[in-house]
C-alpha cells in the first residue's frame, strides 16, 4: 500500500469520525450516517490495499 493511499484513507476515516461525532452532538442523523459511511468506505479501501499487498507477497514467494 502506498503512503499516499494510506494517508488518504486515514484522512477519510478521520473526517468520517468527525462528521459522526458532530452529528451525534447536534442530533443530526444525516450527518452521523454520512460520517459512518465515510468510515466504512475508508475501511473498505484499506482492506483492498491490504489484499493487493498480500497478493504481491504471494507472487514474490513464488518468484523465488
Amino acid at each position: 500500500m502506498g503512503i499516499a493511499d494510506k494517508a488518504s484513507n486515514m484522512g477519510e476515516e478521520l473526517t468520517g469520525k468527525a462528521k459522526e461525532a458532530a452529528g451525534k452532538v447536534t442530533d443530526n442523523e444525516r450527518l452521523e450516517a454520512e460520517g459512518e459511511r465515510d468510515q466504512a468506505s475508508a475501511d473498505l479501501k484499506q482492506r483492498g490495499e491490504q489484499l493487493k499487498d498480500a497478493g504481491k507477497d504471494v507472487k514474490d514467494a513464488f518468484d523465488r
